[in-house]
């Protein structure tokens, strides 16, 4: 039996799908914004305040196991009904939002510790969703993104682990854009069409690989051929990487280059 903390996003879904293929028992405590999971039977919509609940509904299930799928986002803590755990554990919540989704992540995980739960990584059933180190496109990055690409790695190493920075656009030795909590795409936006940076995604030093980890698919690469990048940079084995085939033959097509380092 393995739980299923499972908020937006396509890979919560294909998480989902996976288990299923696998037929392994499972349960959902959905986090996502608008009751995604609602229509499966093996699903409970349970407030982030209600950890009483929550952590009940684990020991019940006589689950050792749950995994973090999807986006959660930052819930309003003025309208949270609280239970009695609820009001024990919330304040440590409420100080990790004040740095980032990921710390709140980050204070659940440690809170489910607490009880005895385990929490393991968001692709332990979905290893696919990663590459290994590679240039998996006919582009191939010249003398000047192997600068860019040192930069990025250089950047991401003193980037405290619950920065919400996942992302940058590098050229040469010059950081042209870093991601905010508005996400990739957002700061894509504000490049200019022929920006010829190179997009680079990878995980904080010292990040819990359990959850949180950067993610990119198809519409990134759209995004990046509207903006003019050469290239796309991740870490081996530590990136979710949807629509792979469709990504490297979209890549291909548009002379951007895809670099696992």
């Amino acid at each position: 039996m393995i739980g299923l903390f499972l908020g937006d996003t396509d890979f919560s879904e294909i998480v989902l799908k996976k288990i299923k293929t696998k037929k392994i028992k499972y349960f959902i405590i959905d986090f996502s914004k608008k009751n995604k999971f609602k229509k499966d039977k093996n699903s409970f919509k349970i407030s982030i305040g209600k950890f009483g609940t929550i952590i009940n509904l684990i020991k019940q299930k006589k689950c050792k196991k749950v995994l973090f799928a999807g986006k959660i986002a930052k819930p309003n803590f003025s309208s949270l009904r609280l239970d009695f755990k609820g009001i024990y554990y919330m304040p440590s919540v409420i100080r990790a939002a004040k740095i980032g989704d990921a710390a709140i992540i980050k204070s659940i995980i440690e809170i489910l510790s607490n009880e005895g739960i385990k929490v393991i990584s968001s692709i332990f059933f979905n290893p696919e969703l990663s590459l290994k180190k590679g240039c998996y496109t006919k582009p191939k990055p010249n003398q000047q993104d192997l600068i860019s690409i040192k930069k990025g790695k250089f950047f991401f190493n003193k980037t405290k682990s619950l920065d919400h920075i996942q992302a940058l656009v590098v050229k040469g030795d010059k950081i042209l854009a870093k991601e905010g909590k508005e996400g990739t795409k957002k700061m894509l936006s504000t490049l200019k069409k022929k920006s010829e940076g190179i997009l680079i995604k990878l995980p904080k030093k010292k990040q819990d690989l359990r959850m949180d980890l950067p993610t990119i698919g198809l519409q990134t690469f759209k995004d990046a051929k509207k903006y003019g990048l050469r290239g796309v940079v991740l870490q081996s084995k530590k990136n979710i990487f949807l629509d792979k085939i469709k990504c490297i033959r979209f890549a291909n097509k548009n002379k951007i280059f895809i670099n696992i380092i």
